[in-house]
């Protein structure tokens, strides 16, 4: 199975670029190597991390940690989901 372990933070007014740098940098750090990572942004300096991992949904698995207090406006969001599969493609038209 497919585990998708979301991580999401909102940055401290104008800290935007440098909650994602240090998602980015933690992301690559992790405990093991997930089966794919990606980073997105948002408006109002909100940064998610998407990680994917071959695991039974209940498994413990490498997160993220929560950034120091004065880079965020709020706790950290985690969500975790079990894949049902992909359709279409990032490249398709």
């Amino acid at each position: 199975m497919t585990v998708a372990l979301m991580w999401e933070a909102r940055a401290t007014g104008g800290r935007g670029a440098e909650l994602l740098e240090w998602a980015r940098a933690r992301s690559a750090e992790l405990a093991r190597e997930p089966l794919r990572r990606e980073l997105l942004r948002a408006p109002q300096d909100r940064v998610l991390v998407i990680t994917w991992w071959e695991a039974a949904y209940g498994d413990e698995l490498p997160e993220l940690p929560e950034p120091a207090a004065e880079l965020i406006a709020r706790p950290v969001h985690r969500w975790r989901f079990e894949s049902l599969g992909a359709t279409g493609s990032l490249d398709s038209p």
